[in-house]
């Protein structure tokens, strides 16, 4: 009589973590450097970033790539399957620079000490992972009530605009070092060709576009950082800050809610990309890290990334995510960041930002139905006007068009409908007339347009009514369409969504008396 075979293991590492390592870990090498180059130009001592910042936000980013490889484990455990990917994990960052320019910027300009506008922004982040974990009770019911398509195509959309966009970007900004890096990867992860060996081209395109860069002189490594720092228990310092950010509740609440729909969202590409994890546990996992990172010194949200579908293309497992915490952890408490800074060229990581994107394009459009299309496209719309506004506010920040709020002090860009920069801009021809309403919640409004014309499609105007009436709710408070949190903080949109639902409803509960349709209707 024959043995049966024995299960199958899941390895703790394999080929295919190698290209998910060197996207977990040289994305958020990205973020560290845009953090400390931010904060180097308000002048904060080396001292307090490279031995407070850094080594707070590696504990973060070590907890969730332990973390998020546990729960591949864990499901492996619980089906067999032995292709699990672990969930990508990482730097928020859209919040960072939410964080930096909304939170930070503002405390410096309002005179306080760098120590001082640390210690506020440590409490932010705290506060800011407790609101994550509340995303663990309602995430999975959200995830009931929305339309996939209205999740994946708000994926699709910061995807496009924030890592595709920008990543073929920085490739053209320099195209000599840029080009052939592009082209050994899309040979490799969308040709899906491989060295004799099989070797990663992922793998072959990093080194040779380090040492291309350094060959080229674009880089030069900077040792002047390296230093062995332990970790600072910053509880302390964390309460102390909490007394001065009320006046930032406005902009951290409605970021955080971003970030646990942004993990929602990411959570719902991975189960589609097969790998069924529990989104309240991933949500939770998400606060928690983001709140000791806090106590530790940390200023900057975790959250899981964009990106599982391509891992899992890739071959990734559960390796290349704790491999990667433990390097974060290693990194920050021998301050190696600083060097990888001077020597990791930019256009590596947005090179992998590109080819991430591109499938998660292409899965939103393959994993939905052909008939809820329309949904899809609308929702990659607002985040279109997030990139404009951004990119426009920022070019007029960088020439000096600030102003003061009398009220609270804090410093932003004149940017309302009828202000002079405004009006100016609509005047030269610039496409700007709704842009700022549209940009502010705009993952939100992605997610309730999509949700809205899904229901349409389906012939379900009375769901239809009910999401423009959370919508109208969301914009009362100034969740979407203003800059602040309020009550009646946008009473046009307010009124606009309420009348839309009533339409809905109305033309729901009439139904055949007075339209014809047909069950199915064809719009393409």
């Amino acid at each position: 009589m024959s043995q049966s075979a024995a299960p199958a293991k899941l390895p703790l590492f394999r080929a295919g973590d190698i290209g998910g390592l060197v996207y977990f870990f040289v994305g958020n090498i990205i973020n560290y450097v845009i953090v400390i180059y931010a904060l180097e130009a308000i002048n904060w001592p080396k001292e307090l970033i490279y031995h407070r910042v850094i080594p707070g936000m590696s504990i973060g980013l070590m907890l969730g790539g332990f973390y998020y490889a546990y729960m591949g484990w864990k499901l492996y455990k619980k089906t067999g399957r032995t292709d699990i990917t672990a969930l990508p994990s990482g730097l928020s960052t859209p919040a960072m620079f939410i964080y930096l320019y909304g939170i930070i910027y503002p405390l410096h300009y309002s005179g306080l000490e760098a120590y001082q506008c640390w210690q506020i922004a440590t409490a932010a982040c705290f506060l800011g992972g407790l609101i994550e974990m509340t995303g663990g009770l309602i995430g999975p019911v959200l995830r009931k009530m929305l339309p996939r398509v209205a999740m994946l195509g708000t994926v699709a959309g910061v995807a496009l605009v924030w890592m595709g966009t920008a990543g073929l970007f920085e490739i053209y900004h320099d195209p000599i070092l840029g080009m052939p890096i592009l082209i050994l990867c899309l040979i490799g992860l969308i040709g899906g060709y491989t060295f004799k060996g099989n070797t990663p081209m992922l793998l072959v395109a990093v080194i040779f576009g380090i040492v291309f860069a350094l060959i080229l002189g674009r880089t030069s490594p900077d040792t002047s950082t390296l230093a062995v720092t332990i970790p600072v228990f910053s509880a302390g310092d964390t309460f102390a800050g909490l007394k001065g950010v009320v006046p930032y509740l406005v902009i951290i609440i409605p970021i955080m809610i971003y970030s646990f729909i942004e993990t929602m969202d990411n959570v719902e590409s991975a189960i589609a990309a097969g790998d069924e994890y529990p989104l309240g546990e991933a949500q939770v996992a998400d606060g928690m890290c983001t709140s000791i990172s806090a106590l530790f010194g940390g200023i900057m949200p975790n959250v899981v990334w964009l990106g599982h579908a391509g891992l899992k293309k890739g071959q990734a497992g559960i390796g290349y995510s704790w491999v990667g915490g433990l390097l974060f952890a290693l990194c920050g408490v021998f301050g190696i960041f600083g060097l990888l800074n001077s020597m990791m060229p930019p256009v590596i990581a947005c090179i992998t930002f590109l080819w991430c994107a591109m499938l998660m394009i292409v899965q939103a459009y393959t994993d939905n139905p052909r008939r809820h299309g329309a949904a899809l496209a609308i929702a990659l719309i607002p985040h279109l006007a997030d990139l404009l506004y951004t990119t426009v506010t920022s070019t007029l920040g960088a020439f000096g068009h600030y102003i003061e709020h009398a009220e609270d002090g804090a410093f932003s860009l004149m940017m309302n409908a009828s202000d002079e920069a405004s009006v100016a801009l609509v005047n030269y021809g610039v496409m700007w007339k709704g842009v700022a309403a549209l940009r502010h919640g705009s993952i939100i409004v992605s997610i309730m347009w999509a949700a809205t014309t899904v229901f349409i499609i389906d012939r379900r105007l009375d769901k239809a009514a009910i999401a423009l009436a959370a919508a109208a709710v969301l914009s009362f408070f100034g969740f979407i369409h203003a800059p602040h949190m309020a009550v009646n903080a946008a009473p046009e949109y307010t009124i606009g969504y309420v009348s839309i639902a009533v339409i809905c409803l109305a033309l729901h509960l009439l139904g055949d008396k007075v339209m014809n349709f047909t069950r199915r209707y064809d719009y393409v």
